[in-house]
């Protein structure tokens, strides 16, 4: 049986979004990313002329040099073919490496050892666990078959305490896709960035994104509102993925503005309704803090949060780097971390200051 893995053209769109294992492999993820100035590269492996496996990559130039990284988010375990592949696309765009981060559990990331040795050319897969990491290493899932029930018994209590509270207080959270729902959306998540002081995208990009996601029906935006005084509050805003019957929570934003009324509670109960409405069998919440989670951490809270729901804990195989040019790979890793080592100690002398 032949098999080889090429580059995906525009005619088996339907079949790489079938084969996709995450919603940052879908076809309109790259299509986003490509409005955001980035190369998007879609390989395929084919037997005959059926497609079996693929992977999505964004190219990402490295300023000041001919150099860039390549980025394979959420993709499954890759083939000796498909390997071979990243490495020949590595070595084309210039990549010192491609980041690969896959959605697959930690006990099921089995590279047959033949793989990571096999020679290409004068080339040896050099696929090392990477330093950098950009997604964590857990994340929590809950299981949508099971019943409405079943899934509030497993809730916490206070969880779901909270959710009444919600409901008695009369905040109503709804599918709101319009123009002014996205725009309360920005805001909040601009209060909300600059409240946690964490890392977000631009405004641009968040658009750029709902723009192409909404249209096919992956992005759907809701708000939590709070009647009060005849005024209504939008306390919460959030965009869910929805794709090959798995639903996620990318992106969440809140307000500071009556927290006691739990907007938040009842909007996560409300979404995991509508995932089994649309017959999601997992909702993944993208992103945990571990087994082990610190209290101290500025996270744990939201994880906290999350694992108010009963979800599961899974741990994830992890971050690693396909390694295409070894010694600038060093070089950008010392670099790298030269440079959070004078970050901290700027961080360290303004907090004293």
């Amino acid at each position: 049986m032949i098999s080889n893995a090429r580059e995906v053209t525009i005619e088996y769109k339907s079949q790489f979004n079938r084969l996709a294992s995450h919603s940052l492999q879908s076809w309109e993820w790259g299509e986003f990313r490509q409005k955001t100035g980035l190369e998007v590269i879609r390989l395929g492996r084919y037997e005959k002329d059926k497609l079996v496996e693929t992977a999505q990559i964004t190219i990402h130039p490295l300023p000041f040099t001919d150099f860039t990284i390549g980025y394979l988010p959420k993709g499954g375990v890759p083939s000796s073919e498909m390997l071979e592949k990243l490495v020949e696309v590595g070595k084309k765009y210039k990549c010192i490496f491609i980041k690969l981060e896959p959605n697959v559990e930690k006990d099921n990331w089995k590279l047959p050892a033949c793989r990571q040795g096999r020679e290409i050319g004068n080339w040896k897969f050099n696929l090392v666990s990477s330093p950098h990491p950009l997604f964590t290493r857990y994340t929590f899932q809950l299981d949508l078959t099971k019943s409405e029930e079943t899934l509030l018994k497993a809730m916490h209590p206070k969880t779901r305490y909270n959710i009444k509270v919600a409901q008695k207080n009369g905040v109503a959270v709804m599918e709101d896709n319009s123009e002014e729902a996205f725009n309360n959306y920005l805001k909040l998540m601009t209060e909300t960035t600059i409240r946690q002081k964490f890392y977000a995208h631009n405004k641009n990009y968040h658009r750029l994104m709902w723009e192409t996601l909404r249209s096919t029906k992956i992005a759907h935006l809701f708000t939590a509102v709070y009647p009060k005084e005849n005024k209504r509050y939008v306390l919460a805003a959030w965009i869910l993925f929805l794709f090959n019957g798995c639903l996620y929570y990318p992106y969440g934003a809140s307000s500071v503005l009556f927290k006691n009324v739990m907007a938040s509670n009842l909007m996560m109960w409300e979404i995991i309704k509508f995932g089994k409405n649309n017959n999601a069998k997992l909702f993944d919440m993208w992103g945990a803090l571990g087994f082990d989670a610190d209290p101290k951490d500025s996270w744990y809270g939201f994880h906290k949060f999350k694992q108010g729901y009963g979800p599961t804990l899974v741990e994830l195989a992890g971050s690693f780097d396909l390694v295409i040019n070894k010694n600038v790979y060093l070089l950008y890793n010392f670099i790298y971390r030269l440079r959070q080592l004078i970050l901290n100690l700027k961080s360290n002398l303004r907090a004293r200051s």
